[in-house]
């Protein structure tokens, strides 16, 4: 492909006059040129001297009343046209906004991310245009990403203090201390929980602390989190509840993952004096208006969460505080 470098200075190449060059280039006349522009013949020629200063060469050469184009006006004329469909092609990308074709990136917490991947998958093969990715990432990761951009939307469950973020409510889920069918939650107790030891995954300790600290239960008051014996770890967040199946050990997770869970009948679920409920909120950079494609995944997550069409027409469009 041929390259035109042009001389850096105080001139610049003015696109006023680019587009002048190409209708004098097309039409092959000055007064036709002056004609189609609305302008004067010696506008026209004042725009072409404009762009030959600016280039440092002769774009044409005159002959009688007629001109020829030079080997540099031709690399200029090249230029400016493909200039010019750039300039199209970017207005109609910004003018296109298919409610069901584009990308979105999405993230929420690993046991969330269980329960709702298979509604997004069948939202993508109603409308195979629309690619959604979902990321399933810690709180603190998941904000970062967001504030830098890299992230479009994301569902956490701490509402951050900054106020770069757009954020609505969602609701609540109940955080569940999970242990093997057999156990008998009658004889629960620290020491208990100390011997059948913690399963492990990235997020353990921090339900397990909010577990503690929400539940009111005399039974957490003497627990040593930092001590526990870890029976099994795992990062992988479908995989977590088969050792507490298997009887290695209890957890605290989220009710949707044991609502994803393949073997729920062989799991028990504590019951606290005061249930443990985490808050979950939706976000984005605070004033970014979301393109059309989001509305189509917003109606998913309001389905999902039971949220109302009013709220998310502010969230999308950042009229919410």
């Amino acid at each position: 492909m041929k390259m035109i470098m042009f001389r850096y200075g105080c001139l610049m190449l003015n696109p006023v006059w680019l587009k002048t060059f190409i209708t004098l280039i097309d039409t092959g006349h000055f007064t036709r040129a002056a004609e189609k522009l609305f302008m004067t013949q010696p506008g026209v020629s004042q725009h072409l001297n404009k762009l030959e200063q600016a280039c440092g060469h002769a774009l044409i050469q005159r002959e009688n009343k007629g001109f020829e184009i030079t080997e540099q006006g031709k690399l200029v004329y090249e230029y400016a046209r493909q200039l010019l469909k750039s300039e199209q092609q970017l207005l109609e990308n910004l003018a296109f906004d298919d409610p069901f074709a584009g990308a979105i990136s999405m993230a929420c917490s690993g046991a969330m991310a269980l329960s709702l991947y298979p509604k997004i998958l069948d939202l993508q093969v109603s409308h195979p245009d629309l690619s959604v990715t979902l990321k399933a990432a810690p709180n603190r990761q998941i904000l970062e990403e967001v504030k830098q951009g890299l992230l479009d939307i994301a569902v956490v469950t701490e509402l951050p203090a900054s106020t770069i973020y757009d954020c609505l409510t969602l609701g609540e889920e109940a955080l569940c201390l999970i242990l093997p069918a057999a156990f008998d939650v009658r004889q629960l107790t620290a020491e208990a929980l100390s011997d059948i030891g913690l399963v492990g995954h990235p997020d353990a300790l921090h339900y397990l602390s909010i577990y503690c600290a929400q539940s009111r239960d005399p039974l957490f008051e003497h627990l040593n989190i930092e001590a526990l014996l870890v029976t099994a770890s795992i990062n992988q967040i479908s995989q977590i509840l088969e050792p507490v199946a298997r009887g290695l050990g209890f957890t605290v997770l989220p009710m949707s993952a044991i609502d994803s869970f393949h073997s729920s009948e062989r799991l028990r679920i504590y019951q606290p004096r005061k249930k443990v409920m985490e808050p979950l909120y939706l976000l984005k950079k605070k004033g970014r208006a979301l393109p059309a494609r989001f509305q189509t995944l917003a109606d998913v997550l309001q389905q999902y969460f039971g949220f109302g069409p009013a709220e998310i027409q502010r969230w999308l469009y950042g009229r919410n505080s």
